[in-house]
């Protein structure tokens, strides 16, 4: 099993497993449209954990599966080996399909959440999205790169919620 994937499994095991609540003063988006969410994202900027080290190039793929769950994959490039890794996982929603408030796992019977705390409704082009603490945050969007004027609004969002946007490691996409 590839180093990332290992790395991906444990953290999430160790550090989420079984978390699927939300941050204090952090709410989930309502009014939420599954299928106008799935499809593919770039992960813009993220904060630094150890089942993302080293990659560049990530994307995540949602897409319906036949439980009614959501089939999660991850892909980054990772630089130093030169190579592609992939993790897939299965989401299922944790109140009702309408509230972006999800739990995710990569690993058995362990759980994290997937909190969408800000999101594009009108063209499902950019989202927020945090875990059970505000010890993580990414910034995912439909294309590579967003417009200044949207990753100010995402940040100052973030920063209104208590997150220390200084922390956000930006994602390079070059050849993707």
């Amino acid at each position: 099993m590839k180093k990332w994937l290992l790395g991906w499994i444990g953290g999430l095991t160790m550090v989420l497993g079984g978390c699927t609540g939300t941050p204090d003063n952090v709410a989930a988006v309502e009014d939420f449209e599954v299928k106008r969410y799935l499809g593919k994202w770039y992960e813009i900027a993220r904060f630094d954990h150890s089942f993302e080290e080293g990659l560049s190039r990530v994307t995540a793929n949602y897409s319906v599966r036949d439980d009614g769950g959501i089939k999660v994959i991850n892909r980054g490039y990772n630089d130093e080996n030169g190579q592609w890794d992939e993790a897939e996982g299965k989401a299922y929603f944790v109140k009702s399909k309408d509230i972006g408030h999800l739990k995710v796992s990569f690993f058995g019977p362990f759980y994290a959440s997937y909190v969408i705390m800000k999101l594009d409704k009108e063209n499902y082009q950019y989202a927020l999205v945090t875990g059970p603490d505000r010890e993580y945050l990414w910034l995912l969007a439909r294309t590579p790169t967003l417009p200044q004027a949207t990753l100010d609004e995402l940040l100052n969002f973030a920063q209104q919620k208590g997150y220390d946007t200084d922390k956000l490691i930006w994602v390079e996409h070059e050849n993707s």
